[in-house]
């Protein structure tokens, strides 16, 4: 099996190796929180550092039952028992792929880490489109169709993944979606694995949010960390809720854990036990932070819609999947090549997350123009006004810049006059 380094990583490889040959390169292709760790979560991390045993394969009860919290004070009420932590939410949904077994129905496009795990583990992942306007959940009328159409050609599908908030898109579901998704879940017997390391990163805290653990508890698996909402994302901890009632699937996630990362590191589940507790100090850190990330999206959405780019409008998260077929481009490979060797601006590729080729989508994150240092990253996290600070400003019109150069150099694509 041909396994290739994911197209994040890679991208931001090479970002950094041009950046060190001395290239100038506006790097919106990794999606790090890029924002400096909460003194408190530090201090909680340094008095935990004499913690050197593996611990339970599960978690510490304390991290179980403070994540049992987390869920329950969001509506969805959670016993410790059905819990289980790893090295990051990544590592628990591929520990997930593995119990479940079988085929996976994938958004198309979504990010690009679930397919290639499916690949990984023997499956076969099944793309299908969200339906027009959103993203993160594939159209629920395609899904059964797909299923079927997979079934009758003697293929096992079992679970149908979802992000909340989505990554690439930035958009959240509705829950009209979520619940016509619960309706073929429950027809077909699928289980949906639901990742939503994103959901409390929502722009507009009242936006509704609909899980679909909130629809269809038994047959829903949650997934989510700290990498985003408190970019944590070195230290490698995530909780997965399991559904009531699935010991067997508990039982094969535990027996891959054994074998594949035996138990997070202790310092960390302690400092996670903290952060899971939605304390005041943290509670404050990640509003702020949405702030940020929604004010820096927005502003860069701006960008790609002056130069005639039809871009979502983000809604969680910190990325944007900006379409500019209006400029004549074959696909989203020419479009990120373009604006990284000419322009110095690094994005990824739709294609890198199962979209079509042939379309001229790339997404873009935005996380790390707040800053290269923490002093930096803590001012725009402080800042009333970020996009004044003049790191930011100054990436924003390397942006503008780069983006109008594109546009006044590609091939008229008015209509021809008769």
């Amino acid at each position: 099996m041909a396994v290739t380094l994911s197209a994040t990583l890679a991208a931001n490889e090479d970002i950094e190796r041009r950046r060190r040959a001395g290239e100038r390169v506006l790097n919106l292709a990794f999606g790090e929180a890029g924002l400096p760790v909460h003194p408190a979560l530090r201090g909680k991390l340094v008095a935990a550092s004499d913690r050197n045993g593996y611990g339970p394969v599960a978690g510490t009860a304390e991290l179980r039952a403070a994540a049992a919290g987390y869920w329950t004070r969001r509506g969805l009420e959670t016993d410790p028992g059905l819990v289980v932590c790893g090295p990051g939410s990544k590592s628990l949904l591929y520990g997930l792929l593995l119990a479940i077994g079988g085929d996976v129905v994938l958004p198309m496009p979504s990010w690009v880490s679930y397919a290639a795990q499916a690949d990984l583990i023997g499956s076969s992942p099944i793309l299908v489109p969200a339906p027009p306007g959103e993203g993160g959940v594939p159209d629920p009328g395609r899904v059964a169709e797909a299923v079927r159409d997979a079934r009758a050609r003697g293929r096992t599908v079992r679970s149908v993944l979802v992000t909340l908030p989505d990554n690439p898109t930035g958009l959240l579901a509705p829950r009209r979606t979520i619940g016509r998704l619960v309706e073929v879940a429950r027809e077909l017997d699928l289980y949906i694995i639901s990742d939503e390391i994103y959901r409390d990163l929502l722009h507009d805290p009242a936006l509704a949010y609909t899980s679909p653990a909130d629809l269809a508890p038994e047959r829903t698996l949650v997934t989510t960390g700290l990498s985003k909402s408190l970019a944590l994302g070195g230290w490698r901890i995530g909780v997965a809720r399991l559904p009531d009632g699935a010991d067997d699937l508990r039982a094969r996630l535990l027996a891959v854990a054994s074998e594949i990362w035996s138990a997070p590191a202790a310092p960390v589940q302690e400092a996670a036990a903290y952060a899971f507790t939605d304390p005041p100090e943290l509670a404050d850190r990640i509003a702020r932070s949405n702030r940020l990330h929604g004010a820096v999206a927005r502003a860069v959405r701006d960008r790609f819609v002056a130069i005639g780019g039809s871009v979502p409008a983000p809604q969680g998260g910190f990325y944007l999947y900006p379409d500019l077929g209006h400029l004549g481009f074959s696909g989203s490979a020419e479009v990120a090549r373009t604006l990284l060797d000419r322009y110095g601006i690094g994005v990824l590729p739709g294609h890198a997350f199962g979209d079509d080729p042939a379309a001229a989508r790339v997404r873009v994150a935005v996380s790390l123009l707040y800053g290269e240092t923490s002093e930096q990253r803590t001012a725009a996290l402080d800042s009333d006004d970020p996009l004044r600070l003049p790191w930011i400003k100054d990436s924003l019109d390397h942006l503008a810049l780069g983006l109008t150069e594109l546009s006044l150099s590609m091939p008229d694509q008015r209509p021809a006059l008769v």
